[in-house]
């Protein structure tokens, strides 16, 4: 059943993360709780045409996905730790969702089993409660290590992680100085630069929407060795980025979001050569795909970046529901269909 556009962009407006949605309620400890998802697949990228390409990129399916639990929905990060297969995410509420995405022969989206919540500990091991402290945004993976943004109260936290247990482990040092950050339009996207990267194994981040003087968007870079540093990715149009991830040839797809009444709810994939970021540096880069209320899309908030087996990336990409019976939970990808090598400049 179809939502208008102006309804849902009214939705989105008044349960958007400034609203200040009430506090989660988190399980007095921080045990799993399991639960079974529901999930219809999403055939079509852009509703009524059988259209698969778009531009490089090429539609490869998807899921909207429910689930028996009512604290299920509002995922803002989302990473692969195993594959293609085992996932873990986060939510603006101050949860961790850990499931697996089943795939079909084609390796398109057909379900996900195992799915469970557990409420995010701080650092006396207690769940973080208060939307203020629990509003999880993004989420980077590397070797049994997770790095968590938050927004509101800004920071990045660092968890070790054993299958579907994590630990608090430390805070990580303040990237840029917080009080330049705007309240509710911090540390959106964080990821860790692939091997191939100029940046390789350097945690960068995106703001949603804190500005700079020149009024571009806030971004850091700490590096494994060297100092960390701060850069700026160009304000183009209402859009504000809401995930991050490197593509295996080390460049970095910004996930963008806009939603207004006039103009209602549209995603955006920008890319960003790699090489370009460096101090005081503001980067810019090639659209891939914009989207709106044409094509089966939502409150898109998450971005994780895997490789296929003949080596072609593949973007996978989630919504935050917001908890609102008018928003959907939606998990679809594309394939990166670049040319190869040797054919640029010919």
């Amino acid at each position: 059943m179809g939502v208008s556009r102006a309804a849902l962009a009214l939705a989105m407006l008044t349960t958007a993360p400034w609203a200040s949605p009430p506090a989660p309620a988190h399980a007095q400890q921080a045990e799993l709780h399991r639960m079974e998802a529901r999930t219809r697949p999403i055939t079509r990228f852009r509703i009524g045409s059988d259209e698969t390409r778009f531009g490089d990129l090429e539609f490869a399916g998807g899921l909207e996905i429910n689930a028996t639990s009512r604290h299920f929905g509002a995922l803002s990060g989302f990473r692969f730790v195993d594959g293609q297969g085992r996932f873990i995410g986060v939510t603006d509420t101050g949860f961790w969702v850990d499931g697996t995405l089943v795939r079909d022969s084609n390796g398109s989206p057909a379900g996900v089993t195992d799915l469970a919540m557990t409420a995010i500990a701080g650092r006396g091991g207690a769940p973080i409660t208060g939307k203020w402290q629990a509003d999880a945004e993004g989420i980077a993976a590397r070797d049994g290590t997770l790095w968590v943004s938050f927004e509101r109260e800004h920071r990045i936290a660092v968890y070790e992680t054993d299958g579907e247990k994590r630990r608090w482990k430390a805070a990580a040092p303040p990237p840029v100085p917080l009080h330049e950050l705007r309240r509710n339009r911090g540390f959106e996207g964080i990821a860790i630069g692939t091997e191939a990267s100029a940046l390789a194994g350097a945690l960068i981040g995106v703001t949603e929407n804190s500005l700079d003087a020149a009024g571009n968007i806030m971004a850091f870079a700490r590096p494994g060795t060297g100092e960390p540093f701060e850069f700026s990715v160009a304000k183009r149009d209402d859009f504000y980025v809401t995930d991050i991830d490197f593509l295996p040839d080390g460049d970095l797809i910004l996930l963008e979001r806009r939603f207004n009444v006039r103009d209602g709810v549209a995603m955006r994939l920008r890319r960003i050569d790699d090489a370009e970021i460096r101090a005081r540096a503001t980067v810019d880069g090639e659209i891939l795909l914009e989207a709106d209320m044409r094509f089966q899309i939502d409150n898109m908030e998450g971005l994780a970046i895997t490789q296929d087996a003949d080596g072609v990336p593949r973007l996978t990409i989630v919504s935050d529901d917001n908890h609102s019976i008018l928003q959907r939970n939606l998990l679809i990808e594309f394939r990166y269909l670049t040319p190869p090598a040797d054919a640029v400049g010919g």
